[in-house]
Order: structure tokens, then sequence, then C-alpha cells
């Protein structure tokens, strides 16, 4: 057998249901589905008997580890040469399988990535999150599909390595890092690729929908717990921290400068009048302009307003988000030496 599809999960019955769904349409049929259920209080067991006479299927349930433990656990099962390994929360096209093989036909690797993309079901709020997630205004950029090949660090969502290459690995860290554990753990494991020589590009045409989280306060945790773990992970892999994952933090200052100079601007109101007011305007224009071009950009993309409306709050707290978590690690891990 030559793939493996190695799937954890965790109280998402519905989402299991969804994504099985879509593996039984694809048009490349030589793989495995291994489904990890990691311990839920809401299990996909029966969601899985449904597939079992369309799919090569294997269930497996264990007590809770996370799902990096998980993932390792599936793959210690699995048969194929290669794993591909995504969340529970996609939903594959049709030619997914196909777009790795031909990748691999036309030049072998030991492992990839894939881009992502909102599908057309997706709510209003789901697609604004994954503009803000894929766009090239909000650093989203390779996510999108930005055709960096090499050099290419997958995420857990759409990652695929050759099985052997994974075991000698070790597959995803066992150790448990705070605010790292479930948001730096593929970076982490991407890193360890690298660092042992061997090669991992960008499929671009193997992508895929991904749901990520469906609300707004849901997609500020994962953020912040992203800008958290990139500096628990710099500590750990000096290469793990560049230029632009600082960007979201600098964002994050400029946006809270340009704010309480507009604040201060309007308490001067008594001393000054209207003027004071009009003056507050000027700081606040560069956000003006930004949020302008999301909207008209994310508009443009996914041709609908109510889309474009949302993206702007969206990309937001993207930036913002992941800014004051990247600030408060450096500032609790490098200033304050509370190591968490």
């Amino acid at each position: 057998m030559k793939y493996s599809v190695i799937v954890p999960v965790y109280n998402r019955p519905d989402e299991v249901d969804e994504l099985l769904e879509s593996l039984g349409t694809q048009t490349l049929k030589d793989f495995e589905v291994v489904i990890v259920e990691d311990g839920s209080k809401i299990p996909c067991k029966d969601v899985c008997d449904k597939y079992a006479d369309i799919l090569d299927l294997h269930y497996y349930y264990k007590e809770n580890s996370g799902p990096g433990q998980s993932r390792n656990y599936g793959v210690e099962r699995a048969q194929g040469r290669y794993v591909v390994i995504v969340d529970s929360d996609a939903v594959l096209p049709p030619g997914f399988m196909q777009a790795i093989d031909d990748e691999l036909q036309r030049q072998d690797t030991d492992a990839w990535g894939g881009p992502d993309a909102a599908h057309d079901s997706f709510t209003t709020i789901q697609k604004a999150i994954s503009y803000a997630m894929t766009s090239f205004f909000t650093t989203g950029g390779i996510r999108g599909g930005k055709k960096q090949l090499e050099k290419f660090h997958p995420r857990s969502f759409n990652l695929g390595v050759r099985r052997q290459v994974y075991l000698d690995l070790g597959g995803f860290s066992t150790e448990r890092f705070s605010k790292m554990s479930l948001y730096g753990e593929d970076i982490d494991f991407s890193i360890r690729i690298f660092r042992s020589g061997y090669s991992c590009r960008l499929f671009p045409e193997a992508w895929l929908w991904h749901k990520r989280r469906t609300d707004f306060k849901r997609f500020w945790r994962q953020v912040y717990n992203s800008g958290y773990a990139r500096i628990n992970l710099w500590r750990k892999y000096p290469e793990a921290l560049k230029p632009v994952h600082a960007l979201p933090a600098v964002f994050t200052v400029g946006a809270a400068a340009l704010v309480l100079a507009a604040l201060l601007c309007i308490l001067l109101t008594p001393l000054f009048g209207i003027w004071s007011l009009l003056l507050a305007i000027v700081p606040l224009l560069p956000l003006l302009l930004y949020a302008l071009l999301i909207f008209a950009d994310s508009t443009v993309r996914n041709g609908d307003v109510q889309v474009g409306l949302l993206s702007v709050p969206a990309a937001f707290i993207q930036l913002i988000g992941y800014g004051v978590g990247f600030i408060e690690s450096w500032w609790t891990n490098c200033l304050m030496k509370q190591h968490g």
C-alpha cells in the first residue's frame, strides 16, 4: 500500500463524517484511512462504521494525549509507504490524493505540505477567517498557496511524509510545552525534518478545504497561542524565528500607538475644541486605509461583500492576537525568565 491517511479526532463526529465522505470520492484509491480517537467523550465510531464498505478504514480509540501523540499512534499502526496527515476539520477535493501522487512521481521528496482554501459551504465567518490566514496582506502568504516550493515548512492540517522518515524522527515531539504543545508541535516537527537532512516541498496542487475556527473568540485564542509558541520555538531552534514572524508584534505596537495618539487628541478637545477632534482622525488614517484594503481585496477574492466586511476584524484579530501572544511570550520567557 502506498498511502496511509492519519486523522486524530477529539469530539468531532460530524466533521469526521464530512472528511470521510470526501475521502470516499478520491480519484486515486490506493490508500488506507487511520482514525485515532483521542479519548473523545463523543466518539465517531458509528460514523466510521458507515464507511467500512467504502474505505479501507481502521479505527482506534486511546486515552487522551493530544493530537501530536495521536498522530504518532496512528503512524505506528499504518501500512503505507507514505503517511498523509490531515485534521478532522478538513474536507478534500476529489483530486487531492492524485495531486500528491503526481508530485511524488514528478520529483520524489521525503516530506511535503499543501495549502488550504475556503469551501463554498463555509459560513461567512469561516470564509473571513480563511482569508485572514491566507492573505498576503495578513502575512498568511505561503498558506494561501504562494509558490515557494522548496524549504516549505508544512502544517499538521495538510502534511505528508515518508513513513520511515517519520519513524526515524520519532514523530511529533513528546515534550509538553506550555502554549506550544498544540500550536508549535508541527513547526517543531518540520524543523527537525530539515535539521536531519531530509527534503520537504510545497505541493501547490495538493490543497484542501480547512474549516479552522468557527468564531472570532476561538480564532483569537488560536492565533494568540501561535504567537506565544513562536518564542518557545525560537528558544529551542534559533532558525525558527525570522523577521516576518515579528511583523504582527510590530503591527500591534504600531496600532496601539496610533489609537493612543487619537485618544490623546480627543482628551485635548476642551483646550483646542473641534480642531482637536479633527486632528484625532489623522493617526487613525493608516488603520482605516488598511481596513479598506482588506475589505476590497477580500470582497473581490470571495465575491461577497459580507465576507469582505468580516475579513476586516478577522485580519486585525489575526495580526494583533498573534502579536500579543508573541510579545507576552517574549516578555515572560526572555525578559522575566519565567519559562512556560
